[in-house]
């Protein structure tokens, strides 16, 4: 973390130029915190992944992104939901601070993954939203696990929530062009570019389908030739 650049970003967002030392460093023990979160949930992936390929000769994760949500960001969905604008109501209220987007080759992997993590001893879970059995109506697939995981600092331990979205390649590839169309448009996309977001989303679904099925005819061929 840039500690210059968190603070340089954070007053930038404050109506007070005069803001307290005290509140500065508020914010930057719960950058901290949240960062502290995601070095812990992504080993905990790391290690799971390695072990599942001991297991099953196959890593279901293909890779790993993380980030921490910018001050800008969270002022902007305190003010939409009608909150109070502070370091105690984001902690209270944001359980997406601390983000991690865990990519997988296939849905099982998905499912696989998340299942794993879940029942990880000090892991709690505090809400899932499977939009892969359920879709967003725009297309939008993932699925999404808000865990609580322990940190431990000098004075303790805490639980710091932390937003795991767990997806298939393909899924993440329309994700992220939505993503970025929509930011190119100022998040607003005309109708018929909405119908073929939704079409696109529907076309990898099937693609999606189909390499789980060819991976799993391929696996059991595999284990056929081992047989004596």
């Amino acid at each position: 973390m840039n500690t210059d650049q968190t603070i340089k970003d954070f007053l930038e967002t404050m109506n007070d130029p005069d803001i307290a030392v005290s509140e500065i460093q508020e914010y930057l023990e719960m950058q901290h915190h949240y960062t502290a979160a995601i070095k812990e949930v992504r080993t905990k992936l790391e290690i799971l992944n390695d072990g599942f390929a001991l297991t099953h000769d196959h890593n279901p994760i293909h890779n790993i992104e993380s980030r921490i949500k910018s001050t800008r960001s969270m002022i902007n969905k305190l003010k939409s939901r009608g909150l109070e604008v502070s370091i105690a109501s984001a902690r209270a209220n944001l359980h997406d601070i601390a983000g991690i987007r865990v990519v997988c080759c296939y849905i099982d992997d998905v499912y696989a993954v998340g299942e794993m993590l879940s029942q990880q001893d000090d892991v709690t879970v505090l809400e899932t939203k499977d939009y892969i059995s359920n879709p967003k109506p725009n297309g939008y697939r993932s699925l999404h696990l808000v865990i609580s995981i322990p940190i431990f600092l000098s004075t303790g331990p805490i639980g710091v929530p932390v937003e795991v979205q767990i997806r298939t390649v393909a899924m993440d590839v329309w994700a992220s062009l939505e993503h970025e169309l929509r930011y190119k448009t100022s998040n607003s996309i005309p109708q018929d570019a909405n119908a073929e977001l939704l079409l696109c989303a529907t076309t990898l679904s099937v693609l999606d389908d189909r390499m789980q099925k060819l991976f799993h005819e391929a696996t059991e061929q595999n284990e056929d030739h081992k047989e004596p």
